[in-house]
């Protein structure tokens, strides 16, 4: 299967969304957090579903995707560097002026305060799309025939369903979620990258080398 480029650059600072725009899956090869100012949006994205409001946080890992449904009184986003590693995708703060107020004089002091007094939640859906997205990043074996069964539906119904919900099939989610698992494993280590492609799900190295190019534009060798 082949994946599609998505990496669009984030420039830090303010950002308006239009009321009611739908924002097509897309990824940023940055790591980067979205402070939700005003409005707000449904977040359907590689770590889950949120529907966001002013004072909420989304933490987007690299090469990470997602979508956006705008609500209708429109949006406004404070986007702002982040460390790559975070306890939870999804966050909230308390004092939004501050965050903003520091964002004027500097993205790196707003970034700092943000990791500093973010306080991590949970993914606020739980409907069968938000638990198959789960249980698709954390079993490379998933039999969706058979997942789907088990919530009393058919497999054409998921595949539709999920579609609809993330924008993905079921099958390209789980391919992306394995290559950003090898992406992690690429940046932080030197372990072999046969034994990377074994430990996340992949049939081989070729493989893996395929997936990673295609969300990163880079082989294994160059993203280390």
């Amino acid at each position: 299967m082949r994946l599609l480029v998505y990496a669009l650059p984030m420039t830090p600072g303010r950002q308006r969304l239009p009321a009611n725009a739908q924002m097509r899956r897309h990824r940023h090869a940055e790591p980067y957090a979205a402070v939700v100012l005003r409005g707000g949006y449904l977040e359907a994205g590689d770590s889950g579903r949120r529907r966001v409001g002013p004072g909420d946080v989304i933490f987007h890992r690299p090469f990470e995707a997602h979508a956006n449904a705008i609500d209708a009184r429109g949006a406004e986003v404070l986007n702002l560097p982040a460390a790559s590693a975070m306890n939870a995708p999804f966050a909230r703060v308390s004092d939004l002026d501050a965050i903003a107020r520091l964002a004027e004089r500097g993205a790196t002091e707003a970034s700092r305060l943000l990791a500093a007094v973010a306080e991590p939640l949970e993914s606020a859906e739980d409907d069968w799309p938000d638990r198959l997205a789960y249980d698709l990043a954390v079993d490379a074996n998933l039999n969706l025939g058979l997942w789907a069964a088990t919530q009393g539906l058919a497999r054409a119904t998921v595949s539709r369903g999920f579609r609809a919900a993330f924008g993905v099939s079921p099958r390209r989610f789980r391919l992306e979620a394995r290559a950003r698992a090898a992406i992690e494993k690429l940046m932080v280590g030197d372990e072999p990258v046969a034994a990377i492609a074994a430990d996340v799900g992949f049939a081989d190295q070729s493989h893996l080398t395929r997936a990673v190019a295609a969300l990163t534009g880079r082989s294994p060798t160059q993203l280390r």
